[in-house]
């Protein structure tokens, strides 16, 4: 599934960087706030961060039920939420810009950050000159998310000028490559503790780890991998 193919797709949060759990409840706190403070959610932030964490849950995404069940504007939860967003404690992978630069593919980013949060991420973990250029958040296409339709995927690789049978995308979440699997990309799966998805037909090969799939790519062998 992995073999010919000429272009890499990566995700950026949790994927070219680790988020700890750490991490993870900085981000939850981060739009908690976003929703009481920047958009006058009435709730306070313990109970709006608890919802959060129940949102992520359901639907994959922390903000998803405050859309749902209170009409927060999507668009304004997105820039609130990613004005906040935490990025200076981010902790760059080691050699990763070295590995990347030594991959034989051409290589983006499609992200569901901002793109102002991209670029300061990218900054961070020291891969802004690597992509610059080449590097996409969903808002460049008009949406807010990765896993709700197939058409996001489509314009992305439209607007790249590559045919998805192509590309492998490279995302941590799981309901982020059912979509790309529809349009003819082969899809890889990064996990850290179990792999959670090894039901998931519609991923090709999953790793623990971006370390074990450069490993593997770099040296011509990646395969299906669902252990």
């Amino acid at each position: 599934m992995l073999a010919n193919k000429k272009v890499i797709v990566w995700d950026l949060d949790n994927t070219l960087y680790f988020e700890t759990e750490e991490f993870k409840d900085m981000l939850d706190e981060a739009t908690a706030v976003a929703l009481v403070d920047d958009l006058g959610l009435d709730m306070d932030v313990a109970t709006a961060k608890q919802m959060v964490k129940e949102s992520y849950k359901k639907y994959r995404n922390g903000g998803k039920i405050f859309i749902l069940e209170y009409g927060i504007d999507p668009k304004k939860l997105f820039d609130a939420y990613h004005e906040r967003k935490p990025v200076d404690v981010i902790e760059p992978y080691e050699n990763l810009l070295e590995r990347l630069k030594q991959l034989p593919y051409e290589q983006y980013i499609f992200t569901t950050s901002s793109r102002n949060a991209a670029e300061r991420i990218l900054k961070r973990i020291g891969l802004y000159e690597f992509f610059k250029g080449r590097f996409y958040s969903v808002e460049d296409f008009g949406v807010y998310e990765k896993n709700e339709s197939a058409d996001v995927y489509e314009k992305f690789c439209k607007h790249i000028g590559k045919d998805p049978h192509d590309c492998i995308f490279v995302d941590d979440s799981y309901s982020n490559l059912e979509f790309a699997k529809q349009i003819g990309m082969s899809t890889v799966r990064i996990f850290y503790n179990n792999n959670s998805a090894k039901d998931k037909t519609y991923i090709d090969a999953a790793y623990k780890g971006i370390n074990s799939f450069l490993d593997e790519i770099s040296a011509g062998t990646a395969a299906v991998s669902l252990s």
